[in-house]
């Protein structure tokens, strides 16, 4: 009488036979995304490097958002999410994602001003 799992990913677009097969299936994703980040972090495409979206570098956005796409995964699929109700998914969900996004501001205005001061101001770059 024991509730069943849902036996699928990428909303149902890959299907699995057993948990066993699914847990591989999301390691798999999860070990890919990582490489992408690894990757790029040693590579460093100069493209990525150059160009700047809201004072940072499209790099570093890259690799927010691919943690955070881990991250939700990882509470999806590992954490079962995905079988429970709507308004407790909803309340997980969203709430770290206005929290982090709050705190992604938070950090790019702050750090944009004390550049600007060590920049511009009477204190210099000591380090």
């Amino acid at each position: 009488m024991g509730h069943e799992h849902k036996l699928e990913i990428f909303r149902g677009a890959l299907k699995f036979k057993s948990n066993v097969q699914k847990i591989w299936g999301v390691l798999i994703f999860l070990s890919i995304v990582t490489a992408v980040e690894v990757v790029l972090g040693i590579y460093k495409p100069d493209f990525l490097m150059d160009t700047y979206v809201l004072d940072m570098k499209l790099l570093n956005w890259i690799f927010i958002i691919l943690t955070i796409v881990k991250a939700y995964y990882i509470a999806w699929d590992f954490m079962h999410l995905r079988d429970e109700k709507s308004a407790l998914r909803r309340a997980i969900v969203w709430t770290p994602i206005f929290l982090i996004s709050y705190l992604v501001f938070i950090l790019l205005f702050e750090a944009t001003y004390i550049y600007d001061v060590f920049k511009n101001g009477f204190l210099s770059w000591n380090f």
